[in-house]
């Protein structure tokens, strides 16, 4: 620790929480509810307006996940994080938020398998298509980017093979294009490695 910033091992128990202010409980208490309870209407309206942050809706917000997103968003040097139930759910909520039907994706051919049937095959049915790159030989990247082109994908560390990846090199790429480096970081983790440091945008 330098300068009185928390270090990582002291971001990966506190960070995001806080004492529970009825008990002063230090553990982040689990809640185990689907609902919350809203002040009067004008509260309930501002919540679902967006006007005002809080709970609504377990699937949309609650306080242990929120907790989760906080302390991921500061081991990996985020603004903010989003929870998922799974790798998949996260890559589709990226890139769902990128693609329409016709555009395509740039990936790493040295990918998790269950990553490379959801490019090739489930991505299919919303009109999104993938172009392999090899990481061994960045100019293939640029050479597979054409108008179409949404985001690059690529893992930190390459699941099972454990090839590293140029991160730095590819967002390079990637930012001269200006289109968005999507990296999953899964194998390596940020105590390993921060993609965000290395050019990484999501």
């Amino acid at each position: 620790m330098s300068d009185g910033i928390p270090g990582f091992s002291t971001l990966a128990i506190h960070a995001g929480a806080q004492p529970d202010p009825a008990t002063g409980a230090r553990a982040t208490p689990i809640y185990q509810t689907t609902s919350f309870v809203f002040d009067d209407v004008d509260h309930a309206a501002s919540l679902f307006g967006l006007q005002a942050f809080g709970n609504i809706y377990t699937r949309i917000t609650n306080p242990t996940t929120a907790v989760l997103e906080e302390r991921v968003a500061a081991l990996e040097g985020g603004t903010a994080a989003l929870a998922t139930a799974s790798g998949h759910s996260a890559q589709l909520l990226a890139f769902h938020t990128m693609m329409q039907p016709g555009d395509n994706i740039v990936a790493a051919n040295k990918l998790y398998g269950g990553s490379i049937n959801q490019l090739n095959h489930s991505f299919k049915s919303f009109g999104w298509a993938v172009k392999w790159a090899n990481p061994d030989d960045l100019s293939t990247f640029e050479a597979a980017i054409d108008e179409n082109t949404k985001a690059i994908f690529i893992e930190s560390l390459a699941n099972p093979g454990g090839i590293v990846v140029d991160i730095a090199g590819i967002s390079a790429i990637a930012k001269a294009k200006g289109i968005p480096l999507v990296v999953d970081n899964t194998m390596a983790t940020p105590y390993l490695c921060r993609p965000i440091e290395h050019g990484a945008d999501v």
